[in-house]
């Protein structure tokens, strides 16, 4: 049974809207030490992309006119593997200001992990970026 008295309008945007990427893995360039110069070591990088109040979107739209999520991971894959990078922090601040410049972002999350530089543990480093 409904309630009796005025029905609440529907919402038209939501508070926030976040596309998550996790567990990306794959081989990136990456390390100071004199064995993670010979060639590129297994990572993972898991994201959030914040992209703030948008319009609900009820039904189908047009993939036009929202951020595709390809995009993400292709942007993240990209800034990964183009050149070697030394510090696990400044791949992480590329990712950031990479993920950042991509149309409607207002915030990023980025961890970074190197999968295998220990043998009992991994590592990770993340940073988050703009607007929460």
């Amino acid at each position: 049974m409904r309630p009796e008295g005025p029905t609440a309008a529907p919402q038209r945007f939501n508070n926030r809207q976040v596309i998550h990427l996790q567990g990306l893995r794959f081989a990136a360039n990456l390390g100071i030490l004199d064995f993670e110069r010979t060639g590129p070591q297994p990572i993972q990088v898991d994201a959030e992309v914040n992209l703030g109040a948008l319009p609900i979107v009820a039904r189908d739209a047009d993939i036009g006119r929202v951020l595709d999520y390809r995009r993400i991971r292709a942007a993240i894959i990209d800034e990964c593997t183009t050149e070697h990078t030394d510090l696990v922090e400044a791949l992480v601040g590329k990712l950031s200001n990479r993920l950042m410049s991509l149309a409607g972002v207002v915030g990023v999350r980025v961890k970074l992990t190197k999968l295998e530089i220990f043998p009992d543990c991994e590592v990770a480093v993340s940073a988050e970026t703009g607007q929460w």
